[in-house]
């Protein structure tokens, strides 16, 4: 029996995150006023956890270093019939929140995901490797299932309980937005996007993702998973 319960539970799964990790929960309380808000530790050195608890969130620790560890944590811990998630480094504005988890618990879609791509982001992101990567991966995955997927990587979405029961084990990193969107399109399940804001970092946050080592493992995860897909096929 999973130990929370909570109609709409907001997931932020975090690694050093202090400079962000209270607005963000503030942020996000004023959005969705009867979320549950969790806070995935993993493995932080500088306080994240601590302050999330002293903002009002729900504090849950994973030692498994990645952000899909943290999040296959959530999913353990947490019994909700939407699951919301979304970075701790103040990126995604919670505009379209409410908007998103309504569509989910409405039944208009298994997976609500926030398109960054369609709006601010390529202003906003001054990595320009990141930008090449998310157009690369995005035109890959458009290439190999004949769709017009807006934003494959976005870490804002929102998932219906089926959905989240339906995930074979997913991986550790930050290939799991991928894996989300292709296990949604090879199975069927409807995906519905909406636009969103994005800002970049502030000051002083770092990002955590390293471009090419994860880069590469969501480029072999979109092979391993089509692969998977013409097998079942066959």
């Amino acid at each position: 029996m999973k130990k929370y319960a909570n109609h709409i539970a907001v997931i932020i799964p975090c690694y050093n995150e202090s400079k962000t990790i209270a607005s963000v929960i503030k942020e996000y309380q004023a959005a969705i006023p009867n979320a549950g808000i969790f806070v995935i530790d993993n493995n932080s050195t500088d306080h994240t956890g601590e302050i999330a608890s002293q903002n009002g969130a729900t504090v849950l620790y994973e030692k498994k270093q990645g952000k899909g560890n943290a999040v296959k944590c959530a999913f353990k811990s947490i019994d909700s019939q939407c699951y919301f998630l979304v970075d701790g480094d103040g990126t995604y504005p919670a505009d379209k929140a409410q908007e998103m988890c309504n569509m989910i618990l409405n039944q208009e879609a298994a997976m609500v995901t926030g398109d960054r791509l369609s709006s601010s982001y390529f202003s906003e992101n001054k990595k320009i490797l990141n930008s090449f990567g998310n157009r690369l991966v995005r035109k890959l995955i458009n290439l190999i299932y004949h769709t017009n997927i807006k934003d494959v990587m976005t870490g804002s979405r929102a998932l219906s309980s089926e959905f989240v029961e339906s995930l074979p084990e997913i991986s550790d990193g930050f290939e799991i937005e991928t894996e989300f969107t292709l296990h949604a399109l090879n199975n069927g399940w409807k995906i519905t996007e909406i636009v969103i804001p994005y800002k970049d970092r502030p000051e002083g946050s770092i990002s955590k993702i390293h471009v090419f080592s994860d880069g590469f493992k969501i480029l072999k995860t979109i092979a391993k998973l089509r692969l998977k897909k013409n097998t079942k096929n066959e």
